[in-house]
C-alpha cells in the first residue's frame, strides 16, 4: 500500500490550537483546494469539530470523511482523533468546562440524520436561531483578544474618518456601523459601490483615514478588492472577519475575528452586531 503523505519535516509539530492556526496560515497557499475548504470549516466551527465524529463532520462540512482523514495526516497527525484532541483541549479552559459547552450548545440545532430540524415548525426554527445566537456569543466572548480589541478601538479613534466596506450578507452590519459611528460624532463614509463607483469612493479616502472591512466565509470579491486598494495606498485597514485564513487578514493592520454559526444557508449575525456595537460605544467613550 502507498504511504500516506505526511507533513513536511520542517514543519513544527502541532501541540495546541494556536500552533494549529499558525500552521494553517503558513500552509494556506500550499494546501489543495479541498483541504483548504476543510481548514476554513474547522476554524469557523471549532466546537463542532470537538464534539462530532468524523461522519457527522463530513456531512456538516460537505466533504467526504476520507478527505478529513487526509487533512489530519497532511498536518502531521496519525488520524482525525489526534487532530480532534487539539480542538477538545481548546474547550477545556477556565471559563467553561467541556460539559458546560455541550450543554450550552443545546438540543435545538440543525443536525443531519434522525435529529434533523423540523423546518415545518416555526417555533423549532425560532428556538434554533435563539440557541445559535447564544452559542455564538459565548464563543465570541472567549475568543476576542483584549489587546486586539483595545488596539482596534485606538486605531478607530486615531484616524480622521472611517470608510466602511461591507457587502451582501455583511452589508446590514456595515450599514448599522455607519449609522452608529455617525451618531457618536465620528466622520464616517459608506463604500456602497453606488453607481458602480467603488474605485472612485476608495480614491476619496485620505492618508489619515482608515478603512473598516466586514467580510465572512465566501469573502465578497468586491470587499477584498477594497482591502487591496487601501493596502496598496498604505491606508490603515481594520478588518472584522471569521478566521485567520480570510483573504483580508494579510492586508489588514488590525483584525478581530467573529465565528458566525451557520443555520443551513443562513448565518447568525448576532455576534458581529454585538462586536460592532461594543466598538462604537468604546469609541464614543474614548472620543469623549
Amino acid at each position: 500500500m502507498p504511504k500516506t503523505k505526511q507533513a513536511p519535516k520542517s514543519q513544527k509539530p502541532i501541540e495546541d490550537y494556536a500552533s494549529l492556526v499558525e500552521t494553517l496560515m503558513v500552509r494556506q497557499k500550499s494546501l489543495p483546494k479541498r483541504l483548504n475548504q476543510i481548514a476554513q470549516f474547522f476554524l469557523n466551527n471549532p466546537e463542532d469539530v470537538a464534539i462530532y465524529n468524523i461522519v457527522g463532520l463530513s456531512k456538516l462540512a460537505g466533504v467526504p470523511a476520507a478527505n478529513i482523514t487526509r487533512f489530519a495526516k497532511e498536518l502531521g497527525f496519525a488520524g482525525f482523533a489526534d487532530l480532534q484532541d487539539v480542538f477538545r483541549q481548546r474547550l477545556v479552559g477556565p471559563r467553561m468546562t467541556y460539559a458546560d459547552r455541550i450543554k450550552a450548545l443545546g438540543d435545538a440545532r440543525i443536525k443531519s440524520g434522525e435529529n434533523e430540524l423540523d423546518l415545518e415548525q416555526p417555533r423549532a426554527i425560532f428556538d434554533t436561531f435563539v440557541q445559535t445566537a447564544v452559542d455564538s456569543l459565548l464563543r465570541l466572548r472567549e475568543d476576542v483578544d483584549d489587546g486586539a480589541l483595545q488596539s482596534f478601538v485606538d486605531a478607530m479613534a486615531d484616524c480622521e474618518a472611517i470608510h466602511i466596506c461591507a457587502a451582501r450578507g455583511a452589508f446590514g452590519i456595515g450599514a448599522y456601523s455607519f449609522y452608529g459611528l455617525a451618531k457618536v460624532g465620528k466622520p464616517v463614509h459608506l463604500i456602497d459601490n453606488l453607481g458602480a463607483m467603488r474605485v472612485e469612493q476608495v480614491r476619496a479616502i485620505r492618508k489619515n483615514d482608515a478603512v473598516l472591512l466586514l467580510t465572512f466565509d465566501d469573502y465578497t470579491a468586491e470587499t477584498v478588492d477594497v482591502a487591496e486598494m487601501a493596502a496598496e495606498r498604505q491606508i490603515p485597514v481594520l478588518a472584522i472577519t471569521d478566521n485567520e485564513l480570510s483573504p483580508v487578514v494579510g492586508l489588514a493592520d488590525h483584525v478581530l475575528y467573529v465565528k458566525e454559526a451557520h443555520l443551513g444557508h443562513f448565518r447568525s449575525q448576532v455576534p458581529a452586531f454585538v462586536l460592532c456595537q461594543s466598538l462604537i460605544v468604546s469609541l464614543s467613550r474614548k472620543l469623549a
